[in-house]
Protein backbone atom coordinates (compact mmCIF):
# COMPACT_ATOMS: atom_id res chain seq x y z
CA UNK A 1 0.00 0.00 0.00
CA UNK A 2 1.13 3.10 -0.77
CA UNK A 3 0.83 6.38 1.05
CA UNK A 4 0.03 9.98 -1.10
CA UNK A 5 2.39 12.63 0.23
CA UNK A 6 0.28 14.97 2.99
CA UNK A 7 0.17 18.62 2.65
CA UNK A 8 2.86 20.88 4.33
CA UNK A 9 -0.42 22.73 5.87
CA UNK A 10 -1.97 19.40 7.43
CA UNK A 11 1.03 17.89 8.43
CA UNK A 12 2.50 20.83 10.31
CA UNK A 13 -1.29 21.03 11.91
CA UNK A 14 -1.10 17.33 12.99
CA UNK A 15 2.73 17.25 14.19
CA UNK A 16 1.02 19.86 16.43
CA UNK A 17 -1.52 18.29 17.48
CA UNK A 18 1.08 15.46 18.46
CA UNK A 19 2.81 17.54 20.71
CA UNK A 20 -0.44 18.81 22.41
CA UNK A 21 -1.44 14.78 22.72
CA UNK A 22 2.09 14.20 24.51
CA UNK A 23 2.18 16.91 26.50
CA UNK A 24 -0.79 15.84 27.91
CA UNK A 25 0.18 13.01 28.54
CA UNK A 26 3.12 13.38 30.09
CA UNK A 27 1.60 15.70 32.19
CA UNK A 28 -0.48 13.56 33.53
CA UNK A 29 1.95 10.57 34.24
CA UNK A 30 4.33 13.31 36.28
CA UNK A 31 1.00 14.42 37.97
CA UNK A 32 -0.30 10.69 38.56
CA UNK A 33 3.10 9.59 40.00
CA UNK A 34 3.40 13.04 41.94
CA UNK A 35 0.00 12.09 44.11
CA UNK A 36 0.59 8.46 44.19
CA UNK A 37 4.28 7.90 44.65
CA UNK A 38 5.22 11.15 46.22
CA UNK A 39 3.74 12.23 49.84
CA UNK A 40 0.53 13.00 49.39
CA UNK A 41 -3.42 12.53 50.68
CA UNK A 42 -3.83 9.74 48.16
CA UNK A 43 -0.26 7.88 48.84
CA UNK A 44 -0.33 8.11 52.52
CA UNK A 45 -3.87 5.55 52.40
CA UNK A 46 -1.41 3.23 50.51
CA UNK A 47 0.21 0.38 52.04
CA UNK A 48 3.22 -0.03 49.46
CA UNK A 49 4.90 0.36 46.25
CA UNK A 50 3.06 -2.55 44.62
CA UNK A 51 -0.32 -0.92 45.18
CA UNK A 52 0.80 1.98 43.85
CA UNK A 53 2.28 1.26 40.55
CA UNK A 54 -1.56 -0.84 39.87
CA UNK A 55 -2.83 2.35 40.40
CA UNK A 56 -0.30 4.35 38.60
CA UNK A 57 -0.98 1.77 35.79
CA UNK A 58 -4.43 1.78 35.59
CA UNK A 59 -4.61 5.78 35.70
CA UNK A 60 -2.10 5.70 33.09
CA UNK A 61 -4.24 3.10 31.05
CA UNK A 62 -7.24 5.46 31.47
CA UNK A 63 -5.41 8.69 30.26
CA UNK A 64 -4.01 6.30 27.29
CA UNK A 65 -6.90 5.25 26.02
CA UNK A 66 -8.78 8.81 26.40
CA UNK A 67 -6.10 10.78 24.19
CA UNK A 68 -6.62 7.90 21.53
CA UNK A 69 -10.17 8.45 21.61
CA UNK A 70 -10.26 12.40 22.15
CA UNK A 71 -11.06 14.28 19.17
CA UNK A 72 -7.29 15.62 19.04
CA UNK A 73 -6.44 11.56 18.97
CA UNK A 74 -8.75 11.07 15.96
CA UNK A 75 -7.30 13.93 13.86
CA UNK A 76 -3.52 12.69 14.02
CA UNK A 77 -3.51 9.21 14.76
CA UNK A 78 -3.23 9.48 18.47
CA UNK A 79 0.50 7.82 18.13
CA UNK A 80 2.21 10.04 20.99
CA UNK A 81 5.00 7.40 20.85
CA UNK A 82 7.40 7.74 18.15
CA UNK A 83 7.83 4.03 18.16
CA UNK A 84 3.73 3.84 17.04
CA UNK A 85 4.42 5.96 14.26
CA UNK A 86 7.21 4.25 12.95
CA UNK A 87 5.64 1.19 12.88
CA UNK A 88 2.53 2.49 10.94
CA UNK A 89 5.00 3.85 8.61
CA UNK A 90 6.37 0.38 8.27
CA UNK A 91 2.62 -0.64 7.81
CA UNK A 92 1.89 1.51 4.79
CA UNK A 93 -0.32 3.29 6.15
CA UNK A 94 1.34 6.57 7.33
CA UNK A 95 3.69 8.98 5.03
CA UNK A 96 7.29 8.82 5.56
CA UNK A 97 7.25 12.59 5.10
CA UNK A 98 5.28 12.24 8.32
CA UNK A 99 7.58 10.63 10.54
CA UNK A 100 10.12 12.95 11.48
CA UNK A 101 7.89 16.02 12.28
CA UNK A 102 5.46 13.20 14.03
CA UNK A 103 8.70 12.12 16.28
CA UNK A 104 10.31 15.38 16.95
CA UNK A 105 6.63 17.01 17.86
CA UNK A 106 6.21 14.03 20.43
CA UNK A 107 9.63 14.05 21.84
CA UNK A 108 9.35 17.92 22.33
CA UNK A 109 5.93 17.85 23.82
CA UNK A 110 7.28 15.28 26.25
CA UNK A 111 9.83 18.18 27.85
CA UNK A 112 6.25 20.76 27.32
CA UNK A 113 4.74 18.14 29.61
CA UNK A 114 6.72 17.70 32.44
CA UNK A 115 8.24 21.36 32.21
CA UNK A 116 4.23 22.20 32.73
CA UNK A 117 3.54 19.50 35.55
CA UNK A 118 6.58 21.26 37.36
CA UNK A 119 5.71 24.71 37.54
CA UNK A 120 1.90 23.48 38.27
CA UNK A 121 2.77 21.14 41.00
CA UNK A 122 5.97 22.98 42.54
CA UNK A 123 9.68 21.73 43.29
CA UNK A 124 8.13 18.11 45.06
CA UNK A 125 8.19 17.65 41.33
CA UNK A 126 12.01 17.75 41.18
CA UNK A 127 12.74 15.93 44.73
CA UNK A 128 12.40 11.99 45.01
CA UNK A 129 10.16 10.20 44.77
CA UNK A 130 8.94 11.98 41.66
CA UNK A 131 12.30 13.62 40.03
CA UNK A 132 10.31 14.83 37.16
CA UNK A 133 8.81 11.14 36.39
CA UNK A 134 11.98 9.73 34.87
CA UNK A 135 12.23 6.06 34.85
CA UNK A 136 15.37 4.51 36.93
CA UNK A 137 15.50 0.75 36.40
CA UNK A 138 17.15 -1.03 39.06
CA UNK A 139 20.86 -1.70 39.97
CA UNK A 140 20.74 -5.77 39.07
CA UNK A 141 19.78 -4.41 35.25
CA UNK A 142 22.04 -4.34 32.93
CA UNK A 143 22.16 -2.69 29.47
CA UNK A 144 21.43 -5.68 27.72
CA UNK A 145 18.58 -6.81 29.44
CA UNK A 146 16.96 -3.41 29.79
CA UNK A 147 17.31 -3.14 25.89
CA UNK A 148 15.89 -6.13 25.09
CA UNK A 149 12.66 -5.71 27.91
CA UNK A 150 11.97 -2.38 26.19
CA UNK A 151 12.48 -3.81 22.84
CA UNK A 152 10.01 -6.98 23.64
CA UNK A 153 7.47 -5.40 25.49
CA UNK A 154 7.15 -2.59 22.61
CA UNK A 155 7.55 -5.40 20.10
CA UNK A 156 4.43 -7.06 21.59
CA UNK A 157 2.27 -4.19 21.84
CA UNK A 158 2.48 -2.98 17.77
CA UNK A 159 2.56 -6.70 17.13
CA UNK A 160 -1.12 -6.44 18.62
CA UNK A 161 -1.76 -3.00 17.11
CA UNK A 162 -1.48 -3.61 13.78
CA UNK A 163 -3.35 -7.09 14.07
CA UNK A 164 -6.33 -5.16 15.49
CA UNK A 165 -5.92 -2.83 12.77
CA UNK A 166 -6.54 -5.01 10.37
CA UNK A 167 -9.52 -6.32 11.16
CA UNK A 168 -12.68 -3.96 11.01
CA UNK A 169 -14.33 -5.51 13.85
CA UNK A 170 -11.54 -5.71 16.37
CA UNK A 171 -9.93 -1.45 15.16
CA UNK A 172 -12.56 0.27 17.67
CA UNK A 173 -10.93 -2.04 20.78
CA UNK A 174 -7.31 -0.82 19.83
CA UNK A 175 -7.60 2.24 22.23
CA UNK A 176 -8.21 0.63 25.65
CA UNK A 177 -5.59 -2.68 24.27
CA UNK A 178 -3.07 0.21 24.10
CA UNK A 179 -4.03 1.03 27.19
CA UNK A 180 -4.11 -2.02 29.28
CA UNK A 181 -0.68 -3.05 27.71
CA UNK A 182 0.95 -0.04 28.69
CA UNK A 183 -0.51 -0.37 31.98
CA UNK A 184 0.36 -4.08 32.39
CA UNK A 185 3.89 -3.53 31.58
CA UNK A 186 3.93 -0.43 34.02
CA UNK A 187 2.69 -2.85 36.61
CA UNK A 188 5.04 -5.53 35.93
CA UNK A 189 7.84 -3.59 35.31
CA UNK A 190 7.68 -0.69 37.11
CA UNK A 191 10.20 -1.71 39.99
CA UNK A 192 12.60 -4.01 37.90
CA UNK A 193 13.18 -1.67 34.27
CA UNK A 194 10.73 0.79 34.94
CA UNK A 195 8.10 -0.13 32.31
CA UNK A 196 8.90 2.85 29.87
CA UNK A 197 7.69 1.66 26.67
CA UNK A 198 7.74 4.71 24.57
CA UNK A 199 11.22 6.80 23.53
CA UNK A 200 8.74 10.33 24.87
CA UNK A 201 7.67 8.78 27.80
CA UNK A 202 11.23 8.84 29.07
CA UNK A 203 12.49 11.86 27.08
CA UNK A 204 11.16 14.72 28.59
CA UNK A 205 11.68 13.07 32.41
CA UNK A 206 15.53 12.59 31.55
CA UNK A 207 16.28 15.86 29.55
CA UNK A 208 14.58 17.92 32.42
CA UNK A 209 15.79 16.00 35.27
CA UNK A 210 19.53 15.77 33.60
CA UNK A 211 19.02 11.58 34.05
CA UNK A 212 20.56 10.83 30.81
CA UNK A 213 22.49 7.79 31.30
CA UNK A 214 20.72 5.04 30.20
CA UNK A 215 18.86 7.54 27.70
CA UNK A 216 19.59 6.08 24.38
CA UNK A 217 18.37 2.77 25.43
CA UNK A 218 14.69 4.15 25.74
CA UNK A 219 14.78 5.67 22.74
CA UNK A 220 16.27 3.00 20.48
CA UNK A 221 15.24 -0.29 21.86
CA UNK A 222 11.34 0.87 21.22
CA UNK A 223 12.40 1.59 18.13
CA UNK A 224 14.09 -1.86 17.35
CA UNK A 225 11.02 -3.75 19.08
CA UNK A 226 8.46 -2.06 16.72
CA UNK A 227 10.29 -2.67 13.35
CA UNK A 228 10.97 -6.43 13.88
CA UNK A 229 7.12 -6.32 15.19
CA UNK A 230 5.99 -4.86 12.21
CA UNK A 231 7.69 -6.87 9.84
CA UNK A 232 6.87 -10.04 11.75
CA UNK A 233 3.23 -8.70 11.26
CA UNK A 234 3.19 -8.75 7.81
CA UNK A 235 5.28 -12.10 7.37
CA UNK A 236 2.26 -13.89 9.48
CA UNK A 237 -0.25 -11.99 8.40
CA UNK A 238 0.11 -11.79 3.99
CA UNK A 239 -3.60 -11.76 3.77
CA UNK A 240 -4.34 -8.89 5.44
CA UNK A 241 -3.32 -5.17 5.51
CA UNK A 242 -3.25 -2.70 8.21
CA UNK A 243 -6.20 -0.55 7.09
CA UNK A 244 -5.43 2.59 9.41
CA UNK A 245 -2.58 4.51 11.03
CA UNK A 246 -5.42 6.12 13.86
CA UNK A 247 -5.54 3.95 16.69
CA UNK A 248 -9.15 4.96 17.27
CA UNK A 249 -9.69 2.35 14.72
CA UNK A 250 -11.54 5.23 11.80
CA UNK A 251 -10.08 6.21 8.26
CA UNK A 252 -8.54 9.50 7.50
CA UNK A 253 -12.03 11.26 7.43
CA UNK A 254 -13.65 9.32 10.38
CA UNK A 255 -15.81 6.88 8.75
CA UNK A 256 -15.55 3.71 10.77
CA UNK A 257 -13.96 0.69 9.27
CA UNK A 258 -16.24 -1.26 6.92
CA UNK A 259 -17.57 -4.37 8.99
CA UNK A 260 -19.02 -6.46 6.14
CA UNK A 261 -16.16 -6.88 3.88
CA UNK A 262 -13.35 -6.00 5.86
CA UNK A 263 -12.02 -3.82 3.18
CA UNK A 264 -11.62 -0.01 2.94
CA UNK A 265 -11.53 1.98 -0.51
CA UNK A 266 -7.82 2.77 -0.76
CA UNK A 267 -6.98 5.78 1.70
CA UNK A 268 -6.51 8.64 -0.01
CA UNK A 269 -4.26 10.21 2.04
CA UNK A 270 -3.65 8.86 5.96
CA UNK A 271 -2.01 12.20 7.11
CA UNK A 272 -4.78 14.38 5.68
Amino acid sequence: MKTSVPSVGKLALHSGIELVLTSVLLFGITTIVRFVIAPSPVSRRLPGIHLELLIVSAAVALLLAGLIISGLGKLSGGHMNPAISLAMWRFGVFPAAGLAPYIAAQLLGSVFGVVVARLLWGPVVEQPPVFYAVIQPAPFWSTAPLFAAEAIGMGLIVFVAGYCLSIPQLAPLVPFVMGILIGLGIALLGTSTGGSLNPARQFGPAVVSGHTDELWVFLIAPMVGAEIAARLRQALQTHRQVLTHRLCGTLPEGRPLDEQSGKTSPIPNPAA
